[in-house]
Formats: C-alpha cells, sequence, structure tokens
C-alpha cells in the first residue's frame, strides 16, 4: 500500500535561499521530498515571486500532521507568503453541475472510477432532469433545481446549502448552461468551468454552427476558473484541433466534445494534484 503524501504549495517574494530554506524544514523532521517543482516569476527588483510544489512522503500515518502545518506555516511567514498543503489520503469532494449534455460528465465519473481523478463525486445538480438517469447508474446522488429569473437566487441558496452538509470541496461546471450570481461564486468552493474556444466571437446556444457558417479553421475549448467576471478567470487548461469546410456540423461538434472533455479532465486533475496556483489573475501550473 502507498504511503501517504503531503503536497504542500507555496507563493512567496524571491529572495535567496529559499528552496534551502524549505528543504531543510522538511530534512530536520527526516520527511522525504519525492517530488518538487518551481517557478520564479520575473518582475521589477523586488517584486519577482516565487512559487513552488513541493510533495512530501508521509512514512508514518502517525505524524501529528497539525504540528507539522504549525511550524511550516511558522517558517513561511518569516517570508511573508501564502501557502496551502492537502493529504493523498484524504481525496477532495467534487460536486458536478449539469443542464443536458453528458459528455463531460460521463468522463469525469469514469476517469474517477478509473483511478485518474483522485477524488471522491458524492453530488451531481442539474437544472434539468435531462441527466438524472446517467447518475442514478452511478449510485451518485442527484438533485434537480430548475432555475428561472425568479428562483436563481433561492436555487442558488440551495446548490451552497447542499456544498455544505456534503462537504464539497470543488465544483465543476460540466456544460452547466446557467450563468452564476457574484454572490454564489463569492460562497462557493472553487469552480472551474469548460467553455468551447470561440468566445467571445461565437457565444450563445450555437457556437458550432456559428463557427462553421465563418468558415473557421481551429476549434478548441478553455478550462478555467469561474469568476464575476464572466469567462474571464484564471486559464487552467487549453486545447485546439485544427477542422475543415469538408465537415459537418456534427463532426465538428464531436471534435469540439472531444476536446472539450479532454480539457476539463487535465484542468480538474491539475486542481486536485494541487498544481496550480492563481496570481494577479493568472495560474502557474506547476
Amino acid at each position: 500500500m502507498a504511503l501517504p503524501r503531503a503536497t504542500f504549495l507555496l507563493s512567496a517574494r524571491d529572495q535567496p535561499g529559499l528552496v534551502a530554506r524549505l528543504a531543510g524544514f522538511f530534512y530536520e523532521r527526516a520527511l522525504n521530498i519525492v517530488d518538487g517543482s518551481d517557478h520564479v516569476e520575473a518582475g521589477d527588483e523586488g517584486t519577482a515571486r516565487f512559487f513552488t510544489r513541493l510533495v512530501i512522503e508521509l512514512d508514518d500515518p502517525r505524524l501529528a500532521r497539525d504540528a507539522i502545518e504549525r511550524a511550516f506555516g511558522e517558517l513561511a511567514a518569516t517570508f511573508d507568503s501564502t501557502w496551502s498543503v492537502g493529504y493523498s489520503d484524504r481525496p477532495s469532494r467534487i460536486a458536478i453541475l449539469v443542464t443536458k449534455e453528458s459528455a463531460c460528465l460521463y468522463d469525469l465519473i469514469l476517469r474517477q472510477r478509473q483511478g485518474e481523478l483522485a477524488c471522491e463525486i458524492p453530488l451531481i445538480i442539474g437544472n434539468h432532469a435531462t441527466l438524472e438517469p446517467v447518475a442514478q447508474s452511478f449510485g451518485i446522488p442527484f438533485s434537480l433545481l430548475p432555475i428561472t429569473p425568479d428562483t436563481k437566487r433561492a436555487q442558488e441558496d440551495r446548490m451552497l446549502a447542499l456544498f455544505a452538509s456534503h462537504r464539497i470541496d470543488l465544483v465543476v461546471l460540466a456544460r452547466y448552461m446557467q450563468v452564476l450570481t457574484d454572490d454564489f461564486l463569492r460562497a462557493a468552493p472553487p469552480v472551474i468551468n469548460i467553455h468551447h474556444g470561440f468566445l467571445p466571437a461565437f457565444q450563445g446556444a450555437r457556437p458550432y454552427h456559428q463557427a462553421r457558417a465563418r468558415g473557421v479553421k481551429i476549434i478548441g475549448a478553455t478550462a478555467h476558473y469561474a469568476t464575476i467576471e464572466l469567462d474571464e478567470g484564471p486559464i487552467i487548461e487549453q486545447d485546439v484541433a485544427r477542422v475543415s469546410h469538408q465537415m459537418p456540423i456534427d463532426e465538428l461538434i464531436r471534435v469540439g466534445r472531444d476536446i472539450e472533455r479532454n480539457v476539463l479532465s487535465r484542468a480538474v486533475r491539475a486542481h486536485l494534484e494541487r498544481r496550480v496556483v492563481v496570481h494577479d489573475g493568472r495560474t502557474i501550473v506547476l
């Protein structure tokens, strides 16, 4: 059985000795660093930023994790940093929000069941009942919360209550076709969204039809954190594919769906593996 691991993410003003001090902290506690990556974001003198991801093997499950976190926090405070830690034996709990499109939902569930996404999926929420049978087939609770202009605020409050009761750590919008309010986004756990890469040129319900009518040669998808600026949140993952005027619309949509589900799953995996740091509205993916 694999030993549990702790993954530390840290961001600090770049300065000499940071790597040595961090490595020394774990060395003094006989904790082995099994993976590490870092990046320095250049800037004017005194403004460069250091980012690091350190994976530590916890060879003794009786280790006092609270004590390690407290000591690490004291060290991190000496160089004015922000940091977080997660544990491999405490998988994140994901809520998936859906409307009618099933491709991304199926893909996320199957990858989770196959061990590609280290998480639990205790909740699926839909604003239509279309995908409830999918949730039922996998034994995942499904909550139907239809949205109208009059019910939007109340239904979002119900969603937040569900997140709390299911101890949700991450929300994934798997082609959820509703705009979330600012109040909801401020109160919710981190939210990852997926959209086709045509925005803002081809908005609306039929972007692939619009794109084909304009003769596009490349299509793509973008996964990003949802923020109060619609579809302008920090980008986690993107991909593209070349297309041809010879492709009928159903083939264009098929290619687009493939890109969307691959991009979304890669973004979710990066978040679950604690590889993403958001700084000044952009992401550093370590």
